[in-house]
C-alpha cells in the first residue's frame, strides 16, 4: 500500500486517465474527488461489504425457510 501525505487542492495521478483529488478535510474526514473513465466502477469498500453481509444474512433466512418447509412437509404426512 502506498501512503501519501498531500495538501489541500493537490491531485495524485493513477495510469493516464484515473486523477484523485484532495477536496478538503475537516477533523477525521477528508472528502475526496475521483475522475476516471466511465467504464472504471467506484465503490466504497463499507459499501461492498455491508451488501455482502446483507445476502449472507438473507442467504440464511432462505435456509431457515427451507428448513421450516420440509419440517412442515414431515409433519403433514403423519
Amino acid at each position: 500500500m502506498l501512503v501519501l501525505t498531500r495538501k489541500i487542492g493537490s491531485n495524485i495521478l493513477i495510469g493516464d486517465d484515473i486523477k484523485i483529488s484532495l477536496i478538503s478535510v475537516d477533523g477525521d474526514k477528508a472528502r475526496i474527488g475521483i475522475e476516471a473513465p466511465k467504464d472504471i466502477r467506484i465503490l466504497r469498500e463499507e459499501s461492498i461489504t455491508g451488501t455482502i453481509n446483507e445476502n449472507k444474512r438473507a442467504a440464511s433466512e432462505v435456509m431457515d425457510l427451507k428448513e421450516l418447509f420440509s419440517n412442515y412437509d414431515k409433519d403433514s404426512k403423519k
